[in-house]
């Protein structure tokens, strides 16, 4: 049989009735002034790790288009 995992449950402070979080009808929910915001630089930090682990496959991708256009091009010329 599995081993049960621990479920560790974290007090937040808050109960089930509490409603601090939903704002009146249709509007947004209010904004904890104390969450940490990130700053510019973890933003791009996180965007650049994206974008660099999306390069090579997009360079593969774009040499894949660019082999098949000169194959097109050179048989539309040869005809």
């Amino acid at each position: 049989m599995a081993k049960k995992e621990k479920i560790t449950y974290v007090d937040d402070g808050r109960t089930i009735a509490d409603m601090s979080d939903v704002a009146g009808a249709g509007g947004l929910p209010k904004r904890n002034p104390y969450t940490p915001r990130p700053k510019f630089k973890e933003v791009w930090k996180t965007y650049w790790s994206a974008v660099r682990m999306m390069l090579v496959p997009m360079a593969v991708v774009v040499g894949a288009l660019v082999i098949i256009y000169l194959i097109m091009l050179l048989a539309f010329w040869l005809m």
